[in-house]
């Protein structure tokens, strides 16, 4: 079940920030949304899919956690090619394909909200008040083969970096676990 946000979840520099959309909690089917590559494509994200998803929301490749995050995940996910990676945030995509370029980004999609603001709308991570309104909370979402939430990590505070580990192992675990085609077979 969803429900509109109306709680603090995440804060910025210790100051609480109101979230705005539908949250979304582990167990949920995941939305279906769609996002612009920097190269202006659409690129649909949520759902069900032949591979596990790792959607990592962050407010702006353009500030140092943001960064580091990305090039992080970037090494990580290298390693695994069954868990079909996307960073989420606002930014346009003319300076995601810039940051792509600068930190050598190849790994995974960057994807950009700017135009409908569907991804913070249909998750809840629309920040609603503060500094960073308009913007995306820092967050992980799992999604797996059959297009459940299996996993969710709201960072408590926006300029500290996630837990990568449990967000890996999250995604390792729910690639591994796959899909069944018909409901007898795994």
């Amino acid at each position: 079940m969803t429900f509109t946000a109306k709680i603090d979840k995440t804060a910025l520099k210790s100051t609480p920030v109101k979230l705005e959309g539908n949250f979304q909690e582990v167990g949920n089917n995941a939305p279906i949304v769609t996002v612009v590559t920097p190269d202006l494509q659409e690129k649909t994200i949520g759902g069900e899919g032949n591979k596990a998803q790792l959607i990592i929301v962050v407010p702006s490749l353009d500030t140092p956690v943001c960064d580091a995050e990305a090039r992080r995940f970037n090494q990580e996910v290298a390693k695994h090619e069954n868990i079909d990676t996307t960073i989420v945030s606002m930014d346009l995509p003319f300076a995601s394909a810039k940051f792509c370029n600068v930190a050598g980004i190849e790994n995974l999609t960057v994807g950009s909200d700017f135009r409908h603001k569907a991804f913070a709308r249909a998750y809840g991570m629309l920040i609603s008040d503060g500094a960073l309104e308009g913007l995306c909370a820092r967050a992980l979402f799992v999604i797996s083969k059959d297009g459940k939430i299996v996993y969710k990590q709201v960072v408590p505070e926006i300029t500290e970096e996630p837990n990568y580990d449990e967000a890996l192992n999250a995604a390792i675990d729910a690639a591994k676990a796959g899909a069944s085609c018909c409901g007898f077979c795994q």
